[in-house]
């Protein structure tokens, strides 16, 4: 072997043979035990014909079983294509057979659930007893395949990313170094084997002779229960997706606790920490492509402006590009498409050379990739995230960027963190609709509602303001933004405030022909102007008893925010 971090696994065994390394769900391996399995299933990979470049499948449950798999195939100079048993079988099938696997590894629990196929299949639980102690004589080089991790692709398929051991050696050397992890850490490990935060969980910190620690399935899932197992655990470092680190450091943590750094990633960040932590929040960007981590930040405690917390700078070895749609560069402050170039972009896309020539590009001599994410650069050098090129909604003849949405329900003092999307009623209309997790009392929807209006224009404010515990997850810790539910709406008596409103919307709607509007429609941007003003206040008079002035419909130039100007006229003529 060439390859650093195996070599220094190997050291490490043999220096420290009864240190633990893994542990969680029921099993513990030590250096020495990892080093010995990992060793035994080599030789028999190698048997079996694997060579370098060649994808293996490891179809193991997540376990220290699973991280001694994935380093079995790598000392016989494969690269794993991590399978998760909890995805649809024909998922699985599809990339087994996308791949060209030849040889899948599993275990005697997990193999039912293996598709039929033309492949060899290695029982890792049944091997055992040789006396093939050491790596068998393969040798590896950095441009070698490591790993091989399927995303979701725009066709539909998933797409096969191919990331090298010179890839991989960037992401451990940054890792260690940049956050010191030494022997004494003790790392937990969350993620599915299918995510690439896996892969970052795991080997930085077995180089570096930290222990990996398996949360159970349950606890990974419930902030409450993630924070109890890890203070209980003794963690002192670990990643945990957006959505539960969004929940976890607004929970209360023992003085006591051993947390060093908590690290994020895979989705958004839109809350700030509060002071008082006792731990670091990093808060860490890239796609797969570029392995794992890209740029990476520490959240400063207490900041409450600024919108979203930035996404950091670029990880060493790696840098930032932010281009126009000619792929030249944009000025600093400007929003452009976010470029991804250095030490960290990976091979391409498995047997999809055409994809890779699209998204994986050169210029001037330098290789970059096209992460398809907007971003602007901060005046202190940070990047900050501005949503997805293809993720504009439009609605009603406007063009919304949902990230900018959240970046202001994030000012908010009682919301936590948000999601906006798009979603039809019963009508087949398209609806602005904002998931938002957070006090339920501060974050009333009139209040939500008030706080956008400072910032956005109406055609920007969310039609709806759903309040959820926490939001829906993919396996890999991502927002399942298709699994948020639908907003209910019940039908209100005439007596009802809301009544107001739907007199004002039947108003407006006659005046200005149109069929449809929404509630938070600015209806000056739709063809009102000072004659159509001057019909509205003489309608509003006789419907309503009360009189307006232009000056207050352009202050309340929606139906919503109209309807609540007359509740108000009408309360203060009742008082007098």
């Amino acid at each position: 072997m060439t390859v650093a971090f195996l070599d220094a696994l190997s050291r490490r065994a043999a220096a420290s043979p009864q240190r633990i390394s893994l542990s969680g769900n029921n099993e513990v391996l030590t250096r020495s035990e990892l080093e010995t399995r990992a060793n035994e299933l080599a030789h028999e990979l190698c048997a079996l014909g694997v060579k370098p470049d060649m994808p293996v499948g490891l179809f193991l449950r997540r376990s220290p079983s699973a991280a001694a798999g994935a380093l079995g195939i790598l000392k016989a100079g494969g690269a794993y294509l991590p399978l998760d048993p909890t995805y649809p079988t024909e998922r699985i099938a599809f990339m087994l057979a996308d791949a060209g696997v030849s040889v899948v590894v599993t275990d005697s629990a997990t193999a039912p659930m293996l598709p039929c196929g033309a492949w060899d299949v290695v029982m890792f639980d049944e091997l055992g007893g040789s006396s093939k102690l050491q790596a068998p004589p393969v040798r590896i080089a950095p441009e070698h395949l490591a790993y091989v991790i399927y995303t979701s692709g725009s066709t539909g398929q998933p797409k096969g990313v191919m990331v090298t051991h010179a890839n991989l050696a960037n992401l451990i050397e940054w890792h260690v170094e940049g956050f010191k992890i030494s022997e004494e850490d003790r790392v937990s490990q969350v993620s599915s084997f299918g995510f690439d935060a896996a892969v970052w969980e795991i080997w930085p910190c077995l180089t570096a002779g930290a222990s990996v620690h398996f949360v159970d399935d349950v606890s990974r899932r419930e902030p409450e229960a993630l924070r109890d197992w890890m203070v209980e655990q003794r963690i002192t470092a670990g990643f945990v997706p957006t959505a539960l680190a969004e929940h976890m450091v607004g929970l209360p943590w023992p003085a006591g606790a051993a947390l060093r750094f908590m690290l994020t990633g895979a989705d958004t960040l839109h809350r700030r920490v509060p002071a008082g932590l006792p731990f670091r929040l990093i808060n860490n960007y890239g796609p797969t492509e570029c392995t794992v981590v890209a740029t990476s930040a520490t959240v400063p405690a207490g900041t409450a402006n600024g919108g979203l917390p930035p996404i950091g700078r670029p990880i060493r070895n790696a840098f930032a590009k932010i281009v126009d749609d000619n792929l030249q560069p944009v000025r600093d402050g400007e929003t452009g498409e976010l470029l991804i170039g250095g030490a960290g972009v990976a091979r391409g896309y498995l047997n999809q050379p055409e994809l890779t020539a699209r998204k994986f590009i050169t210029i001037a001599g330098e290789r970059l990739y096209r992460t398809g994410d907007l971003a602007r650069r901060l005046p202190d050098g940070q990047l900050a995230f501005a949503g997805r090129m293809d993720d504009q909604i439009k609605i009603r003849g406007f063009r919304i960027e949902p990230g900018e949405i959240s970046a202001m329900l994030g000012l908010h003092a009682g919301v936590r963190s948000s999601v906006v999307a798009a979603k039809e009623d019963e009508s087949g209309e398209k609806r602005l609709v904002a998931y938002v997790v957070g006090d339920a009392e501060a974050c009333s929807e009139g209040a939500l509602r008030d706080h956008m209006r400072q910032r956005l224009p109406a055609w920007m404010i969310p039609d709806d303001f759903v309040h959820v515990d926490r939001f829906p997850l993919t396996p890999n810790g991502k927002i399942d933004r298709k699994s948020l539910p639908s907003p209910v709406r019940q039908s209100l008596p005439a007596s009802d405030a809301a009544s107001v409103e739907i007199r004002v919307r039947e108003i407006v709607r006659s005046l200005l022909k149109i069929d449809r509007i929404g509630r938070d429609d600015n209806f000056f941007l739709l063809g009102a102007h000072s004659l159509t003003g001057a019909q509205m206040i003489a309608r509003i008079h006789e419907t309503f008893g009360v009189r307006l002035t232009l000056r207050n419909l352009f202050q309340a130039p929606t139906v919503a925010a109209l309807a609540e100007a007359i509740e108000a006229k009408q309360t203060s003529e009742v008082a007098k």
